[in-house]
């Protein structure tokens, strides 16, 4: 006896669960674009740890200290001195990042955008709730990724340890989770979180705001429309926006994550984000808050480039399946789409 059309067929995913499908597509897009621009994403945390003042209250005033060679001289350098492979060092735990805060940024996004703000009676969404929404997720995200952000930054300088005589701190991403759990608890996987949401706030303000507006005001006022070119310029502006917002908090971040650390797991360099902030300035200049702003900027271009752009590409061809669902062309009958659209 065969089951009726109206029975049988089932629904694909985006029908049922349409904030899961919208958190794992962003999630694989995500991922492949962490890959593609990685190497950017190490040279600028080594860049970022150059010259800091703070290991002078440990002796180590860096007998030698590391010359400010640039993007290109540090990532020829980190080739020359560790391999090529080392360009994607600590690329295990930053995928686990971009897994939970760019799927559940994007997700908490849409939900404020679409249930909590809602759009204007014209259909249009203001500037001032993208900015609040757009830092919500931020934040959001960025907390809830914290304990992975940490092992990346500790794992992408293992390397320079390594040159510099020092031992290793881990043999591999899950020991470097279990190593910071033991020593410093659950609390010691969030190390450094304070500054690292404030990044996260300042650079969705920027990246999502400037990039919906710049969009808009392209569309609107020229002869542009919504394509790769509209997308690119839109994440250039955008990018440069996030960039000169966090790195500040980016070089504080990343310095808190990597200090040195007593048995307890407590920092030994800097008491807060306040103090490193202080130290750093006072010691370095103002401007080594803006190290690693470069590859900073260009891998926020690229990552938005290829995130959004692989994102619209999935989403294309799942409205194509609840299309082909919807109008009858591909139902239960057929075994083989079944199993492709109703997963």
């Amino acid at each position: 006896m065969s089951v009726p059309e109206e029975e049988g067929a089932r629904p694909p995913l985006a029908q049922r669960w349409p904030r899961a499908s919208k958190f794992l597509l962003s999630g694989c897009a995500a991922t492949v674009a962490e890959l593609a621009t990685f190497p950017l994403d190490l040279t600028k945390t080594r860049l970022q740890m150059q010259g800091e003042a703070a290991l002078a209250r440990l002796g180590e005033s860096v007998r030698q200290p590391a010359p400010y060679r640039g993007m290109v001289l540090t990532a020829v350098g980190i080739i020359q001195e560790e391999g090529f492979l080392k360009l994607w060092q600590g690329v295990t735990p930053a995928i686990y990042r971009h897994v939970v805060y760019s799927g559940g940024r994007m997700v908490t996004y849409e939900h404020l955008r679409e249930v909590v703000f809602g759009k204007s009676e014209d259909k249009h969404y203001p500037l001032w709730k993208s900015v609040i929404g757009g830092m919500m997720a931020g934040v959001i995200g960025q907390f809830l990724a914290n304990p992975t952000d940490l092992v990346k930054v500790q794992m992408q300088m293992e390397g320079k340890r390594k040159l510099e005589g020092k031992p290793l701190r881990f043999r591999g991403v899950h020991h470097a989770f279990a190593k910071i759990l033991a020593e410093g608890g659950i609390r010691g996987l969030w190390a450094g979180w304070v500054p690292n949401i404030q990044r996260a706030a300042l650079v969705n303000m920027g990246d999502l705001t400037t990039y919906d507006t710049v969009k808009h005001y392209l569309v609107l006022n020229t002869s542009l429309e919504e394509n790769i070119m509209t997308h690119g310029l839109s994440s250039l502006c955008s990018g440069l926006v996030a960039s000169i917002l966090g790195t500040p908090a980016d070089v504080i971040k990343s310095r808190i994550m990597n200090q040195p650390r007593d048995k307890q797991g407590k920092g030994l360099l800097y008491k807060s984000s306040t103090d490193c902030l202080i130290q750093a300035v006072q010691g370095e200049g103002f401007l080594s808050l803006y190290k690693g702003f470069l590859p900073s900027w260009l891998r926020m271009v690229k990552l938005f480039v290829l995130s959004n752009l692989l994102l619209l590409y999935l989403i294309y061809f799942q409205s194509v399946a609840i299309f082909l669902f919807s109008s009858g062309l591909w139902n239960s009958s057929s075994p083989k789409s079944s199993s492709i659209f109703s997963f």
